[in-house]
């Protein structure tokens, strides 16, 4: 299985340098509308996981504390450059997101576009999403789903041992992944190729 801490440290890293090329057009509309879900107040403090090499950082309040974490250095140093180049103060640290070096009840929000469908386990991952999140705090999530009324097909299970290798898993089913870890989902909004890619609000339960 490809689906690994490690392997996805290597290629991300080899995918830093080219990342925004891929990434930055093409989910700048969604990761506006997802961060717009989120009721924002000053002082808030913030936790982007896997945050990559900083693509949500335009579209953040500047009046809130921001801290970052992805598993590969690459994306962290890009991700730093693109704070200075923006005048953010952020404290990025490499992290594992299924184990966040963190207290509990820290972060007013939890940020996580991009990463439920691509780390080895999203349980794990909500779980400490969950763990450092205040009770009255917020997560929102952006990234791209099977729908949730009915389990992939066998044809897409297929694909799918390709697709998790080099990019994503294409089987997760956001509700059922949310509900398991205590979440309670107030909005859940199509962003992308028709209602593939989908921009949830959550509290915990």
């Amino acid at each position: 299985m490809f689906n690994t801490t490690a392997w996805n440290r290597i290629r991300y890293g080899l995918y830093a340098p080219v990342y925004d090329l891929v990434a930055e057009r093409a989910f700048r509309a969604a990761r506006r509308t997802a961060l717009g879900q989120v009721t924002w107040q000053p002082g808030m403090r913030v936790l982007l996981v896997g945050a990559g090499t900083g693509l949500d950082l335009p579209w953040l309040p500047r009046d809130v504390e921001l801290h970052a974490t992805d598993l590969s250095p690459a994306m962290v140093r890009r991700l730093g450059q693109r704070a200075e180049v923006l005048g953010r103060d952020v404290q990025a640290e490499v992290m594992d997101a299924e184990r966040l070096d963190y207290p509990d009840d820290h972060f007013d929000v939890v940020v996580m576009h991009l990463i439920l469908a691509v780390m080895p386990d999203p349980a794990k991952g909500l779980a400490e999403a969950r763990r450092v999140l205040k009770p009255e705090g917020q997560l929102c999530v952006m990234d791209k789903f099977q729908a949730d009324d009915r389990p992939a097909g066998l044809a897409r299970r297929g694909l799918n041992a390709l697709t998790s290798a080099i990019a994503t898993d294409i089987t997760r089913q956001a509700r059922s992944l949310l509900e398991a870890a205590d979440f309670v989902i107030e909005q859940d909004t199509p962003v992308m190729m028709g209602s593939l890619f989908r921009a949830l609000l959550a509290r915990p339960a």
